[in-house]
């Protein structure tokens, strides 16, 4: 019997034999699903917002919680990198932007309202809720045409295979996934596709 491990109470992560902890239902997104959504995410009444939050969640490996912390002081488009504040004890670490990331940031910038508030991704009601997300994710799942229910972590999961499919170092990517145990960073880099290419060339 497959031993299952969570890395948070809520977090979704995994471990053993190439399972899901839930496995009922798929749990990340390929790179062309995943771009469907960031995608379907700008068509929204605040597509810039959305597209943002998409984008970085899924480039970042953000936790729900990692991405309505995220503060407007710890983006800086000037030396493109942004600060990730990791929970649940994770290393925090300061990582690149790339160019679409900082277009984006510039153009939600100038649509955000003039709230003083510090975080960066402001409902119409103030900071963003975990439910908030989680129903805004959903949504914009349905709109890209994804047969399964989006949630956050999704997202989380669908940036630590596609830095694995890419052939990045199992320590690169728990280092940038904030992973306190480098157990749940192997679930990602064990089955990718990317290790096992070129085993029966002559």
């Amino acid at each position: 019997m497959t031993t299952l491990v969570r890395e948070g109470r809520d977090s979704g992560d995994i471990l053993g034999g190439g399972e899901a902890v839930d496995a009922r239902k798929k749990n990340f997104l390929n790179e062309a699903e995943a771009e469907a959504f960031i995608q379907a995410a700008k068509k929204g009444r605040h597509g810039a917002r959305d597209y943002l939050m998409a984008l970085m969640t899924y480039r970042h490996g953000l936790r729900v919680s990692e991405l309505i912390g995220l503060q407007v002081a710890d983006v800086d488009v000037k030396s493109a990198r942004v600060f990730i504040r990791r929970a649940k004890g994770s290393l925090s670490t300061h990582q690149p932007l790339e160019a679409d990331e900082i277009r984006a940031v510039n153009a939600y910038i100038r649509q955000r309202s003039s709230d003083s508030s510090p975080f960066l991704f402001l409902s119409q009601r103030g900071p963003f809720t975990r439910q908030a997300i989680n129903y805004l994710f959903a949504q914009i799942g349905k709109a890209a045409g994804i047969a399964v229910h989006v949630h956050p972590h999704m997202l989380r999961h669908s940036c630590g295979w596609a830095l694995a499919n890419r052939g990045y170092d199992t320590r690169l990517i728990q280092d940038y996934l904030g992973h306190r145990d480098i157990r749940y960073t192997q679930i990602y880099t064990r089955t990718s596709v990317s290790r096992f290419k070129g085993l029966w060339k002559k």
